[in-house]
């Protein structure tokens, strides 16, 4: 089994790896020392396993286990970490395992064993269960083959078609695999609802125009075009707009 190293400090890195080699069966693919760093490697060498710190400066290890998901081959987690106030949390992404810091060699040959078991197919079911997270900071697509971050404070609106979301920001559009019912969930206190297939930042709202034919339309800071409004969310958008300008 490939094993990918995440930690931000060198030393836990280099111990992590020398108790790896000791072990029968398993390889050491790589090491990163953040959360944007292991998603980067774990797209390109495909590992089955993850050791990864939660604490990291950037991205935490909590955000990229859910990013992890967009791969078309989620590897399993095992946290490793020095604060057991994690252990919920950790939990919430459905990781396969959780260590405490300093790790000892029968746990995380344990915690492996449990890696093993577990097939990355059952991974993906276990990580798409209903309970739900701290929101992410950031959102991930793949755009050319590649993974591409988007922060969630740079998004100007949600719309969706079919099976693919649209995200809009400044510089531009990617597509998702997500659906707008469970984004809403996820960032409700960021975003509001302008209809069945919309969902506007409630930050870069900035009026409220009508088309020719009369319809109701939102204005938002940074994008050119603007949205509809359905007629069932008219008042609440209004009422909105009118908080925002007094």
């Amino acid at each position: 089994m490939k094993v990918l190293v995440v930690d931000d400090e060198a030393p836990a890195r280099s111990r992590l790896c020398s108790m790896l080699e000791a072990l029968e069966g398993y390889t050491v693919c790589g090491e990163a020392a953040n959360g944007q760093d292991a998603l980067a490697q774990a797209e390109a060498s495909q590992p089955d396993v993850l050791l990864m710190d939660i604490r990291m400066p950037g991205m935490d290890g909590i955000e990229a286990a859910r990013h992890l998901l967009v791969l078309e081959q989620p590897p399993a987690i095992i946290f490793t970490t020095a604060y057991n106030d994690y252990a919920l949390q950790a939990f919430d992404t459905h990781a396969v395992d959780y260590l405490l810091k300093p790790v000892r060699q029968e746990r995380l040959e344990e915690a492996l064993q449990n890696a093993r078991r577990l097939t990355r197919i059952q991974a993906v079911s276990l990580q798409q269960a209903d309970e739900t997270p701290a929101a992410r900071q950031r959102i991930c697509a793949r755009v050319r083959g590649a993974l591409q971050l988007i922060p969630v404070c740079e998004i100007r609106f949600f719309l969706a078609d079919q099976k693919y979301v649209t995200v809009c920001t400044a510089d531009g559009k990617v597509l998702i695999e997500e659906t707008l019912k469970t984004l809403e969930q996820e960032f409700g206190d960021q975003f509001v609802r302008i209809h069945r297939n919309a969902l506007i930042a409630r930050r870069y709202l900035c009026g409220l125009d009508k088309d020719a034919e009369g319809h109701a339309r939102i204005l938002l800071d940074g994008v050119d075009e603007s949205l509809e409004v359905s007629r069932r969310h008219v008042a609440d958008i209004r009422k909105l707009v009118k908080a925002l300008q007094d």
